[in-house]
């Protein structure tokens, strides 16, 4: 089976399920989540939002996979394609655990696929397990900056499990005067496509951002974007730091995460 993935999160489910190569075109982004991309001969094509029909045709697949976000027009465009189709959508995490078994159906790899959902299922129950006796914490996820976004569902819900209350609606733009009213104790920014660039001390100077719980304790934290908007198994690593952010007594400091207090400037932030 010949598989186009348009989204990083199929890509990387793939890997996870032991079927990469079977995987012949891809986006960029994939290599963020599977560096084996780089590695292999996979050809580099546009995702689902800016799809491309010529480049899906070229590839000569026997499916393709797309994955939020979508455009009306670059839906259409994957149609046009004429090859069978695999649309996902996921909100939460029940359709991340429904999307990985779709996938692993797909390439017949069924077991696999229901170890990789125990095993974050696993995660995030023992973490919940060991937070609920800790004080609830209101945190804000930020999936974009201008407009102000907040994060998925499946953020909200990690943040759940790790003992912590998500402000502000998944997935909905808000401002900065109403995050701000919220008074958030730590906030965390995994903006799409911006890898670990967000500009923390732009974030705290937002208008009344200053007088919130989160600026004066300098909780407020740049999250690697593949951790919070790769709706995967690989959601795991974004409990790790959420739950690290909320409770740095109890546990070790993942990779992927950056506070103010780490360095003004990180290279390359996005301004």
């Amino acid at each position: 089976m010949r598989i186009v993935s348009l989204q990083p999160s199929i890509t990387v489910t793939l890997e996870g399920l032991g079927a990469l190569d079977r995987v012949v075109a891809c986006t960029r982004y994939c290599k963020d989540v599977c560096p084996e991309i780089a590695k292999g001969n996979q050809m580099i094509i546009e995702d689902s939002w800016s799809a491309n029909t010529e480049q899906i045709l070229t590839a000569r697949p026997d499916v393709v996979i797309a994955s939020v976000p979508y455009r009306m027009e670059s839906l259409a465009v994957i149609l046009k394609a004429g090859v069978r189709v695999v649309a996902l959508a996921p909100k939460s995490l029940a359709d991340v655990y429904g999307d990985i078994r779709t996938l692993a159906a797909l390439v017949d790899k069924r077991a696999t696929g229901e170890k990789l959902v125990n095993e974050l299922q696993d995660e995030i129950e023992q973490t919940r397990e060991e937070t609920a006796k800790c004080a609830v914490q209101r945190v804000f996820c930020e999936e974009w900056g201008k407009p102000i976004i907040a994060s998925q569902r499946w953020v909200a819900e990690l943040v759940e499990a790790a003992g912590g209350a998500a402000v502000g609606g998944a997935g909905e733009q808000t401002t900065a005067a109403e995050v701000a009213a919220m008074d958030p104790e730590v906030v965390l920014a995994a903006w799409c496509g911006a890898g670990d660039r967000v500009p923390l001390h732009k974030l705290a100077e937002r208008d009344g951002w200053a007088a919130t719980t989160a600026v004066k304790e300098r909780r407020v934290f740049c999250v690697a974007d593949e951790l919070f908007n790769t709706p995967a198994h690989t959601l795991v690593g974004g409990l790790r730091v959420i739950r690290w952010a909320l409770h740095p007594d109890m546990y070790w400091r993942p990779k992927g995460i950056r506070g103010l207090d780490d360095g003004t400037h990180s290279r390359g932030e996005i301004g």
